[in-house]
């Protein structure tokens, strides 16, 4: 699909938001906070890009959406996404914070591919006032068509200036091989995982061993999918340099609040993330329990 084509199904609201047009659904762009984590403290330094599809004005799940689109759509669907979520960060999101998109590695099987959707992109920051050093490209955790493509992909992401990352560690195809290919800046845990491993004593040192690791590399980690306060203890003890889930703040259907967010660390419809929390000698694993 052409730049110009992807321009057609998007639309132009009176508060200024970017929405995408796929028939049936309307789709709108949302955000959740990604936080810096140390010393007890949180800090907003990153946002990622989540759409939201509505049918007949009703909210549909997005692992639904991205189910009915037909094979040959997946490519122009996420471009569409992407799209718009670059023209909503530009508009209402802080300049000085990172954004992170998703990259489905199934789709880009060629390397014109990657390099038209990377031209369409940077055209498409330009226009929103985004400098691509902020722009932080997730690799979900779809298999690939080829080792050698999704290689050549991510290759092609690093030299236009974008950082790289590999979401959902541990799921699916996001597993120590890739890492290993790709040398990526930011590994981000996946949030099941890392719940169950965070249960016991001998997962959360496995965990803290993985995270040391990639520390070793120069390699970025972050946790997803924190919703209690046990599990923020854990990710820092564990050595996470930043955290993202529920408890701190969830996503925001744009314009939502990020004007007011961004300086005080969370989102409205989250309430305000804690700035600091307690911090334990050794962590207490599984759920917390009265005594």
């Amino acid at each position: 699909m052409s730049r110009s084509t992807i321009l057609a199904h998007i639309e132009e609201q009176d508060d200024g938001t970017a929405t995408g047009i796929w028939e049936p659904y309307v789709l709108r762009s949302a955000f959740q906070p990604i936080f810096a984590l140390g010393h007890g403290k949180l800090k907003v330094t990153a946002y990622e890009g989540l759409i939201r599809p509505f049918k007949d004005e009703q909210s549909v799940p997005p692992q639904d959406f991205f189910l009915a689109i037909p094979a040959a759509e997946r490519l122009n669907v996420e471009t569409l996404t992407r799209t718009l979520h670059v023209l909503n960060a530009g508009r209402f999101l802080d300049p000085e914070k990172m954004l992170f998109v998703n990259f489905d590695p199934s789709v880009f099987h060629a390397r014109q591919i990657a390099d038209m959707t990377l031209h369409e992109m940077r055209v498409t920051l330009n226009e929103a006032g985004i400098d691509p050093r902020r722009v932080v490209c997730e690799v979900t955790e779809q298999k690939s068509s080829s080792q050698q493509a999704l290689a050549i992909f991510v290759e092609t992401l690093r030299s236009s200036g974008f950082q790289v990352a590999i979401d959902d560690f541990g799921a699916e195809a996001s597993d120590m091989e890739r890492v290993e290919a790709l040398r990526p800046n930011i590994v981000k845990f996946d949030a099941r995982w890392i719940s169950r491993l965070m249960e016991t004593k001998p997962g959360f040192a496995l965990l803290s061993v993985m995270v040391e690791e990639f520390v070793s590399k120069g390699i970025t980690v972050i946790f997803e999918g924190i919703e209690e306060n046990w599990q923020l203890e854990a990710a820092e003890a564990a050595g996470a340099h930043m955290v993202q889930g529920f408890l701190l703040a969830r996503p925001e259907v744009v314009p939502g609040s990020f004007g007011a967010g961004a300086s005080a660390g969370a989102t409205s419809s989250a309430g305000a993330a804690p700035a600091a929390f307690a911090r334990y000698p050794h962590p207490t694993f599984g759920r917390r329990k009265s005594s």
